[in-house]
């Protein structure tokens, strides 16, 4: 056997990395909410690359109280599980907008200020076509060639989605919609999330009360 091809035995160890929170609504909407979600559309404006509603706290609507609640376990489950805070804090919905994206539109390349977690319900896709897709934010002085992606070389990741799914990511993380495929006009309720509370100690000297 050649030097070469010599298996050496490894593990490859991930540390810092980024979470990705993919929950699923357990309901399909009522004819109210898709009734209200389609009535919307006609109050919204041209955004880069898709529509946007104006009403940018569109969750506190009467119509979506049911899902505000809702949403409101599913991210409290993302702070349980992934912040682990042993402060005292509750996260809540800040800004919250529809966005309509239909076939040869795309919803450009960005991320979100003023926010700790972001969030997108699907309330209508092709699982056959509709993704997100996030890039890493750090950057890359040596670039070679790559041969085969994976989790570590690569400097974006796209992940499919399917109505009822709901995605939560830091803020921070940039993501965008490609130019979409198919014939289904594609509906997300974008959300971002801050918290009540406070943070740190007095004794240590870094208590924020926000």
């Amino acid at each position: 056997m050649k030097l070469s091809e010599k298996i050496i035995n490894h593990e490859i160890i991930s540390i810092f990395p980024t979470p990705i929170y993919l929950s699923y609504l357990n309901r399909k909407l009522t004819n109210q909410e898709l009734l209200f979600i389609d009535k919307i559309k006609l109050d919204a404006h041209k955004n880069e690359g898709n529509i946007i509603s104006n009403d940018n706290y569109i969750i506190n609507r009467k119509e979506f109280k049911n899902l505000k609640k809702e949403l409101d376990l599913i991210i409290k489950d993302y702070f349980d599980k992934i912040i682990c805070s042993a402060n005292d804090i509750k996260p809540y919905i800040t800004q919250s907008w529809l966005n309509y994206t239909e076939t040869n539109q795309y919803h450009h390349k960005h991320k979100h200020a003023n926010s700790l977690i972001s969030g997108v319900f699907y309330i209508n896709c092709d699982e056959k076509f509709d993704k997100i897709k996030f890039f890493k934010n750090d950057y890359n002085i040596i670039q070679p060639k790559i041969k085969e992606y994976n989790l570590w070389n690569s400097e974006s990741w796209w992940l499919p989605v399917k109505t009822g799914n709901i995605v939560l990511f830091p803020s921070s993380l940039t993501h965008m919609v490609e130019t979409k495929e198919g014939t289904n006009n594609r509906i997300s309720l974008a959300f971002n999330v801050f918290i009540r509370g406070t943070l740190g100690a007095y004794e240590a000297s870094d208590e924020l009360k926000l």
